[in-house]
């Protein structure tokens, strides 16, 4: 499943929301996916950063929603086997105010080289740790704890550059119309999420069926 706009509130003021067993455990390679039910074709298309001829995905996401974190070892294992003509890359939500600080660490981790070494560690320590990080300052002192250097971070945190891609990460899930996270986003035509396809393992089948779509009709 995924986490749905109208859930958000509640989490981001402490409610505790389990997380689910949602992922289907039979593979349907064969199976065919109908637009308007197991996914969306955009009106307008939607801004991609992949260079030309790669096919861009894009994962919804927002660290202390759990299903997102049940769902990061599956994504990167599945990230793992793209074929070379796919560019994946992540995009933290903002959907309110709340949610902006991690955006920006999101944001931060990738501008400092830092999303392999400390990305899965993010979801862990919300998730497993149960550490606060809903504000910058409370993140800058987790990261340092990790080995950065907590002004180096904050420089960066509170940079321009962060901010002005804080705002178009924010336009991309708005073009995507993104519902509830985790979400896909493929070459900027379509998306799906796990309310969609009924789990996101079956999202993940919808995408490599859109990646060949794409890839088709090049």
């Amino acid at each position: 499943m995924n986490m749905k706009r109208r859930e958000f509130s509640q989490v981001a003021a402490g409610a505790a929301l389990a997380s689910s067993v949602w992922f289907s455990s039979t593979a349907h390679a064969q199976a065919k996916f109908t637009a308007g039910k197991e996914y969306h074709i955009l009106d307008v298309r939607a801004p991609v950063e992949a260079p030309a001829g790669k096919i861009e995905v894009v994962e919804f996401f927002w660290y202390s929603c759990p299903h997102c974190n049940a769902f990061e070892p599956t994504l990167a294992a599945w990230i793992k086997t793209l074929p070379k003509d796919v560019a994946f890359r992540r995009s933290h939500v903002a959907f309110q105010d709340s949610h902006v600080p991690q955006q920006r660490l999101a944001l931060t981790l990738e501008a400092l080289g830092l999303v392999e070494k400390l990305h899965t560690k993010v979801f862990a320590a919300i998730h497993v740790e149960k550490v606060n990080l809903n504000t910058g300052e409370a993140i800058a002192e987790w990261i340092s704890r990790h080995g950065v250097d907590k002004a180096k971070f904050l420089d960066q945190y509170n940079s321009f550059s962060v901010q002005t891609k804080a705002t178009r990460a924010t336009q991309l899930q708005n073009a995507y119309k993104v519902e509830g996270v985790p979400a896909l986003g493929i070459a900027g035509r379509f998306y799906t999420d796990g309310a969609m396809a009924v789990s996101m393992e079956r999202a993940l089948q919808v995408t490599e069926a859109l990646i060949a779509e794409v890839r088709a009709k090049r």
